[in-house]
C-alpha cells in the first residue's frame, strides 16, 4: 500500500503537465479535479462516520489548513505549467526539511545538528537548481520559485493539520479541508474555467480520471491504512522516495531531460532528505532514553 501509495502521487505531476500540454488551464484543472475529488470524500466519508463534525475550537485550524492547501494547489499547478515536471518534482523533495524549519520556528520540536546539516545541504541543491533556472537553458526562473513555494505551502498544511490528526480521522479532515480550500480556488478560476474547452481525445480524460481518483482519493486511503499497520516511521521512509520516481516517470514518460546543476541539485536535495533523515532517528533514540 504505501508502495501504491508513493507510485501514484509520484505519476501525479508528470500527468498534470501532460494535461496542460493537452489544452487544460492550470486553475481551471485544480478546480474542477478538486470538485470531483470533494464528492468522493463526502460521499466516503458520509459512508464510514455518519459525520463531519469537528469541535469548535478546532474549526480555526480546519480554516487554516483549508487556506494552505488553496495556496499550494495554485502553486502547483502553475509551477507545473511554468516548468518541467522533473524540475518541479526534485524541488518537491524539499518539503521534508521546509516541514523541519516550520517546526522549529513554531517551538514544535527539537531539531538536532544533524538536520540543520541536512538543511543546508538541501537548500543548496535548491539553489542550485533556481541558479540554472535563471538562465533559460530548459526551464524558467518563475516556474523554479513557485515550485519552491508550492513545497514550502505544503509542509505549512502538513503542520498545520498534524493537531487535527491526532483528534479526527484523516477522511473527515480531508472532506473539510478540501472543500474549504475549494471555495477561494473556484473563486479564482472562474474565469479560465468560462473559457475552457472540453474537446479532449480519451487518453487526456483517463488520466483526469486517474488525476481524481488516484492521489486525491486513492491515496488517502491507502496511505493512512498502512500507516495503521507499519507506522509512520516507515510510511515516511517511502514517502522520501516519492521525488525519485517522479523524475523517473517525468523523464520516461514526456522525454525530458536534467541540466548537469540540476542533477547536481537533485543529489545534494536527496542528501539533505537523508540526513533529515538520520536526525529523526535520533529524536526516536532520544524520546526513547527520556
Amino acid at each position: 500500500m504505501l508502495l501504491g501509495t508513493v507510485l501514484l502521487w509520484a505519476l501525479n505531476v508528470t500527468v498534470t503537465k501532460y494535461m496542460f500540454q493537452q489544452g487544460w488551464r492550470p486553475l481551471s484543472y485544480g478546480t474542477i479535479r478538486y470538485a470531483l475529488a470533494i464528492l468522493l470524500f463526502w460521499a466516503f466519508t458520509w459512508w464510514r462516520e455518519r459525520s463531519f463534525r469537528i469541535a469548535r475550537g478546532d474549526v480555526w485550524l480546519v480554516v487554516l489548513a483549508g487556506l494552505f492547501i488553496f495556496v499550494n494547489q495554485v502553486c502547483f499547478v502553475y509551477a507545473v505549467k511554468l516548468s518541467s515536471a522533473a524540475t518541479v518534482a526534485l524541488l518537491l523533495g524539499a518539503t521534508p526539511v521546509f516541514m523541519g524549519v516550520i517546526a522549529e520556528v513554531l517551538r514544535l520540536e527539537r531539531l538536532q545538528t544533524t538536520f540543520w546539516v541536512g538543511a543546508v545541504v538541501t537548500f543548496a541543491g535548491v539553489g542550485l537548481i533556481a541558479a540554472h533556472s535563471g538562465g533559460g537553458v530548459s526551464t524558467s526562473l518563475t516556474g523554479t520559485l513557485i515550485a519552491i513555494a508550492t513545497a514550502f505551502t505544503w509542509a505549512c498544511y502538513s503542520t498545520s493539520i498534524a493537531p487535527l490528526m491526532r483528534r479526527y480521522s484523516p477522511y473527515r479532515i480531508s472532506s473539510l479541508v478540501l472543500a474549504i480550500g475549494w471555495v477561494p480556488l473556484a473563486a479564482v478560476a472562474v474565469h479560465q474555467v468560462g473559457q475552457q474547452q472540453f474537446h479532449f481525445g480519451t487518453l487526456p480524460w483517463i488520466g483526469f480520471a486517474y488525476a481524481v481518483v488516484g492521489p486525491l482519493f486513492l491515496t488517502n486511503i491507502l496511505w493512512f491504512t498502512a500507516i495503521d499497520r507499519v507506522g509512520a516511521p516507515r510510511a515516511s521512509l517511502f514517502g522520501n522516495l516519492q521525488p525519485f520516481f517522479s523524475v523517473f516517470f517525468a523523464l520516461l514518460l514526456l522525454h525530458e531531460s536534467l541540466h548537469a546543476m540540476e542533477i547536481a541539485g537533485g543529489v545534494l536535495i536527496f542528501a539533505g532528505i537523508a540526513l533529515e533523515r538520520v536526525w529523526r532517528r535520533e529524536r526516536v533514540v532520544l524520546a526513547g532514553r527520556e
